[in-house]
């Protein structure tokens, strides 16, 4: 892995909103919209969330894997890339290159007990055939950093890493992975994001403490309403739209 995010792959591959919020043609045809396509992708990071307490892998693992479905879904369809299958897939793959390898078995075994479809079955080989599609969509660029790092870091810079900071501040970072920010920001201004929220909700003062730090605030502060607005618009019951969005592609998890 590379040690430095501004040399990395990651950071070469970080793609403009615009560029992700795109509706592939074949899923545009068959009516997905931009709402629902966000949808149905925090649908599968909650799903590869649910799935990795069954295998048991780290919390980087899970977010690694989340990545990897949505680089995958930056440039290929859902209606040809199944995400019944590519959401395991991810997890699988994911596990591999964090070092924490988790059997394909093992997997299958868990994605079958949680199946609610009895008419879509795969086993291991159509897992492995997924690997190498997988490999082949994201470039093969499997570096992802994680704001889990850096948050830790400032919050001890910050002196704020006291245990309601640090527990409210690790969930909205875990939040941010049911949305793109991942492919669009640096890591570090996810994190940054976090802790402003968090500060403002504990009534903590580190308006000092950004103004020292050289980064764009409005950049922070846009990042902040990004993630206040996920909230504030998945408040209401989401199932009804999610079912309508996969009736369109003929799904069902």
């Amino acid at each position: 892995m590379a040690a430095n995010f501004w040399t990395s792959s990651h950071y070469k591959q970080l793609l403009d909103q615009e560029e992700v919020d795109v509706v592939h043609p074949l899923d545009k045809e068959k009516g997905i919209t931009l709402v629902e396509f966000k949808l149905l992708k925090m649908h599968m990071a909650n799903y590869i969330w649910k799935l990795a307490t069954h295998v048991k892998v780290r919390q980087r693992v899970v977010a690694t894997a989340v990545t990897y479905m949505r680089r995958v879904y930056t440039r290929k369809s859902l209606s040809e890339y199944d995400p019944r299958l590519v959401a395991p897939t991810c997890l699988y793959l994911a596990a591999k290159a964090e070092e924490s390898t988790v059997q394909a078995r093992l997997l299958v075994f868990y994605v079958k007990k949680m199946r609610t479809d009895e008419k879509f079955r795969f086993e291991i080989k159509d897992v492995l055939e997924m690997e190498m599609k997988i490999l082949e969509a994201i470039n093969y660029y499997l570096v992802v950093f994680h704001p889990y790092r850096s948050l830790s870091q400032l919050l001890q810079d910050a002196a704020l890493n006291d245990t309601s900071m640090t527990q409210l501040t690790w969930g909205l970072v875990n939040d941010t992975y049911r949305m793109d920010l991942i492919l669009v920001h640096p890591p570090h201004l996810i994190a940054l994001a976090c802790i402003y929220i968090a500060s403002v909700l504990r009534d903590k003062d580190a308006t000092s403490w950004f103004e020292e730090l050289r980064v764009d605030m409005n950049v922070v502060k846009n990042i902040s309403m990004e993630i206040l607005d996920f909230y504030e618009n998945h408040r209401m019951n989401m199932e009804e739209r999610l079912n309508a969005a996969m009736a369109k592609l003929s799904l069902k998890f």
